[in-house]
């Protein structure tokens, strides 16, 4: 009997700790940022993005992102009062219906999502460990907050 108890016993801290094994791990994954404020895209990607930007963008938006009077700005004020309150999703979705236009199947939405975070990385919003992804309904829980919260 007492052999039983002391398995029931050992068998019971042993799944104990698995469990809490299991729940550590699920803390630790990389959780999406609530906000563009909370660091919602990489250095690495918006590197990428860079790139991306030059070669599929710049032509109309203009390398500093000004906009050419046609094809709005992505940076300064406009811009920022334009998607302040909306989120990382909507702005990604804007980009992946509709650019380039005409042309919206030649560019990958992952390229457009590193092209999402080289616009954030241009406009000082801070850079993080969470890659900005292709799953609309993630990217809708990242808030655009022209002004950092608190300031």
């Amino acid at each position: 009997m007492n052999f039983r108890n002391a398995l029931i016993a050992l068998t019971a801290v042993w799944i104990a700790g698995v469990l809490q094994s299991s729940l550590h791990a699920q803390a630790a994954a990389v959780q999406p940022p609530k906000s563009v404020w909370d660091g919602a895209y990489t250095e690495e990607q918006a590197k990428r993005g860079e790139e991306a930007y030059s070669k599929n963008c710049s032509e109309c938006h203009q390398p500093e992102l000004t906009g050419d009077g046609f094809a709005p700005a992505l940076s300064g004020a406009e811009f920022m009062n334009a998607w302040n309150g909306l989120s990382i999703g909507d702005l990604y979705d804007r980009v992946r219906t509709a650019m380039p236009p005409g042309k919206e199947a030649s560019v990958p939405n992952e390229t457009k999502a590193d092209i999402i975070a080289h616009i954030l990385h241009f406009n000082k919003f801070p850079a993080g460990t969470y890659e900005i992804g292709t799953k609309t309904e993630e990217l809708k829980g990242i808030k655009f907050e022209a002004t950092k919260p608190g300031q």
